[in-house]
């Protein structure tokens, strides 16, 4: 449990730093009032780094809403004193009322400064007794990770009451602490139950609270960790980070401490001694902001928000700004920032979405899918020109003019510059036949991928085709990477139509490693399967590859 003397220290820092808040600073050198701090939420070098906002005493200067306050019409109320314990109470009577200043005792007074030299109360009216009871209710503006809730007393400590938090704004509620000296009788609960990580996120009921002494002055303080085992891993605990979170809080006075005095013969004395009286409530704590931003702002309708950083948004910095979708959300840690990251879209897109199946086939790398490429390109990526175009080569594929239209009769290709030899029937004699696509075809080749061809350009003794690299099924020495290249053939292959290859159409293409006659690329021959790609395909070679992964491809 929490020592007395601990909480009134954090107490007191959670009451320094309010003054602080409510007076815009203080203690700022000149000098440091004209320089800018350094971001809290990234490093000397730029990188992102978990940060968060300053721990402060959130009620503070904030409206109680109470069911019950003294003085609408003027009452007596008496002062229970005695100087040793075991003497006779004395009582000390005064009169609560609203239309005196000096003599009315308003909720505000729960959440001002707490100053010892000029004590100021809220103060129900008298003897409300169970089953009846008392309320407050404190509106935290925004979610907060709550560290404790405590209540200083003018009045004796209640015997039982009870703390409740909500996360919606007050729609629902559930209890974050109960306290009584009769805690199975008034909250069914057993006295100082055994806190386990299968119940770290349910409250229990004590009896800790439970001297009557002081008469006033008293403190009830709850921490909202205290005992919960999984306490010391906070990072890694969504349960314990869910149960700290509130939007707001509430305290049910159920149960008056009135020693026995109601059965006393002048009972209407003693029941204008009881009542409830609270000097000072807080809620200390930390705005929630799930390690993305280091304070929290107004925003344009006074609603107060974190100021996200790390390529986050929302009033939590709980979700990823508009196209930053590359890898999911996450709440940073000590050890992981967990910045939002940017879809790569080559520049042509806008927006983009992410997609978990991708993300976990990259190796939880990247998961972002771009939406509506404009600029005349296409893929996940944008990074290919899409049918009807090609690739520009001189032109990067960022640039808004990487994808030229392709002219319907182009003045130079394979078809229509090259008369076929007289010779081809016994030249392509080994690749006619009906094409299909088996394990044993797969086997014997380097490499197995899927190409659109963008452009045709006649190179001497070659032609070389401008192609997108839509798909690598399997991969030859060379390495072959998806994107735009070049795909280089033999004029007599071409000429002989073995392969057959026209602009603008999408292959399936299936060759050997070979030496390009320049530039790069890749080699595709008489022996190679250049087959118009059919999408059912796709499927039929991904099972190819995985056989091949077991061993089951060796080449002859």
């Amino acid at each position: 449990m929490i020592r007395a003397v601990d909480v009134v220290l954090v107490l007191l820092l959670a009451v320094s730093l309010s003054c602080r808040s409510a007076s815009g600073g203080y203690g700022m050198s000149m000098f440091a009032a004209q320089t800018s701090p350094p971001d809290p939420c990234y490093d000397e070098h730029g990188n992102p780094r978990r940060c968060i906002p300053d721990f402060v005493n959130s009620a503070f200067g904030k409206e109680v809403r109470v069911s019950s306050t003294c003085g609408k019409t003027p009452s007596r109320y008496c002062l229970v004193t005695s100087a040793e314990i075991g003497e006779e109470k004395t009582r000390n009577c005064h009169t609560c009322d609203a239309s005196d200043p000096k003599k009315y005792h308003p909720p505000a007074y729960l959440t001002d400064l707490n100053n010892p030299h000029n004590l100021t109360c809220w103060q129900s009216e008298n003897f409300i007794q169970y089953p009846q009871n008392v309320t407050l209710t404190l509106s935290l503006g925004k979610k907060f990770e709550v560290t404790y809730v405590s209540l200083q007393f003018c009045s004796p400590r209640p015997e039982s009451m009870a703390i409740y938090k909500s996360m919606d704004y007050g729609k629902t509620w559930v209890p974050f602490q109960f306290y009584s000296t009769q805690c199975r009788k008034m909250y069914n609960k057993p006295n100082r139950a055994v806190i386990t990580k299968q119940n770290e996120q349910e409250a229990v009921c004590t009896d800790s609270h439970t001297d009557i002494y002081p008469l006033t002055g008293g403190l009830i303080a709850f921490s909202t960790l205290d005992g919960r085992p999984s306490a010391h891993d906070f990072d890694n605990s969504p349960v314990l980070q869910d149960w700290v979170t509130a939007t707001d809080i509430k305290v049910i006075f159920s149960r008056l401490h009135t020693f026995g005095d109601e059965n006393e013969d002048d009972s209407e004395l003693a029941r204008d001694s009881y009542f409830y009286s609270v000097s000072d409530l807080q809620v200390g704590g930390r705005c929630k902001c799930n390690g993305h931003a280091s304070r929290c702002v107004k925003d344009r309708d006074g609603n107060l928000v974190c100021e996200c950083k790390h390529n986050t948004a929302g009033p939590e910095c709980d979700r990823c700004k508009p196209f930053h979708y590359d890898r999911p959300w996450q709440r940073a840690t000590a050890r992981e920032a967990n910045e939002c990251v940017a879809c790569n879209c080559n520049l042509h897109a806008r927006r983009c979405r992410f997609n978990m199946e991708l993300y976990k086939l990259s190796g939880r790398k990247s998961g972002g899918v771009c939406l509506n490429c404009r600029h005349n390109t296409a893929g996940r990526h944008c990074h290919y020109c899409k049918e009807g175009y090609y690739r520009d080569l001189s032109k990067p594929i960022s640039h808004r003019k990487a994808c030229k239209e392709i002219p319907v009769t182009p003045p130079t290709t394979p078809s229509s510059s090259t008369e076929e030899p007289s010779d081809c029937d016994s030249y392509c004699k080994a690749s006619k036949g009906k094409l299909k696509i088996n394990m044993k075809k797969y086997c014997k080749k380097d490499y197995a991928v899927q190409v659109h061809i963008l452009k045709a350009d006649k190179s001497g003794d070659w032609w070389k085709f401008t192609v997108n690299i839509i798909s690598v099924y399997k991969q030859g020495e060379s390495r072959i990477r998806r994107g735009d290249q070049f795909l280089w053939v033999r004029a007599k292959d071409v000429a002989c139509k073995c392969p057959k290859i026209k602009p603008g159409k999408k292959y399936l293409l299936l060759g050997n490693d070979e030496d390009s006659p320049g530039q790069g690329g890749v080699v595709a021959d008489k022996g190679s399967l250049v087959i118009q790609w059919r999408d059912t395909w796709a499927r039929r070679l991904r099972k190819f590859q995985q056989r091949e992964k077991k061993g089951k491809c060796k080449k002859p």
